[in-house]
């Protein structure tokens, strides 16, 4: 066998060996963990979970729905305002970005934005928000989480949206349809499948977000469907209770990890279905 083929030959297999054994390390750890969720999770999960608010301290029982609730609202609002917003602005992207001193700047924006820790947005909307308004409110999180959201949105629908044929454009300007008509009922309609797919992306990061949550909307020991007030989400919760000393808390919080964990699975799953499904090719 000629050397120089023996050699790349060795190299290439100490090359794969490797590669096998720093995945598997990485799937031991990963099921570990999914172990771990899983049993403990599921001893937590039942019917009071869903029905009883968060117990005091000291006493027995209790559940999550004040944080489900809480969380559900939040997130629901933050979806709102960021869908929108983000979509709006990929598109201006996509169709000024390379004309646009104002579009190279807000594609800056948005790459800090996702690049920027979350407790970093949590305390910026404290200090223009909570600060100014002098008390914590599910708006403040709600605030903070599409803030999170936008850019995550934005650079998807922004990459998916130059994925379109020219040729399709063209033939729309060809007819005569205005540039803004195009970008949205030609450009956007042939993508909405993948600017989905971000959206759904963008609700699965902020599901679990819980630093910008402690400087909004702190938390809330009662049932509140109150957004102007502090409120109970389940992030803030289950980092309360798993450190704390009551054997009942922390299956709680076990409980409560491994919803929102279903939840961001579940959400991921979906978001690669609609797009395989429904990708233009």
């Amino acid at each position: 066998m000629n050397p120089v083929y023996r050699k790349r030959l060795f190299m290439h297999r100490v090359g794969m060996a490797l590669s096998v054994a720093a995945m598997s390390i990485g799937l031991i750890a990963l099921l570990w963990i999914l172990a771990t969720l899983l049993i403990k999770g599921f001893s937590a999960i039942n019917l009071n979970m869903f029905l009883v608010d968060t117990p005091a301290a000291g006493t027995e029982g209790g559940g999550l729905r004040n944080a489900i609730v809480g969380s559900l609202l939040m997130v629901g609002v933050a979806t709102f305002v960021s869908t929108p917003i983000g979509i709006l602005a990929g598109t201006y992207l996509a169709e000024y970005g390379e004309e646009s001193k104002l579009a190279q700047l807000t594609r800056f924006v948005t790459d800090v934005m996702l690049s920027a820790p979350s407790i970093v947005i949590g305390m910026f909307v404290w200090a223009l928000y909570v600060d100014t308004a002098k008390h914590f409110s599910g708006y403040a999180g709600s605030l903070a989480l599409a803030l999170i959201a936008i850019p995550v949105v934005v650079r998807t629908t922004d990459n998916m949206l130059k994925l379109v044929p020219n040729s399709l454009l063209e033939a729309a300007y060809a007819l005569g349809a205005p540039r803004w008509k195009v970008a949205l009922t030609i450009r956007l309609r042939a993508v909405k499948a993948g600017v989905v797919t971000g959206v759904l992306l963008a609700v699965a990061r902020i599901t679990g977000e819980t630093a910008p949550l402690l400087f909004t909307a702190l938390n809330n020991q009662f049932f509140s469907a109150d957004m102007n007030r502090a409120m109970a989400s389940l992030p803030a919760v289950m980092n309360q209770f798993a450190m704390s000393p009551f054997d009942n808390w922390r299956d709680l919080a076990w409980g409560g990890a491994l919803l929102v964990t279903f939840s961001v699975l579940a959400l991921n799953i979906l978001s690669r279905t609609v797009f395989a499904q429904k990708a233009p090719k």
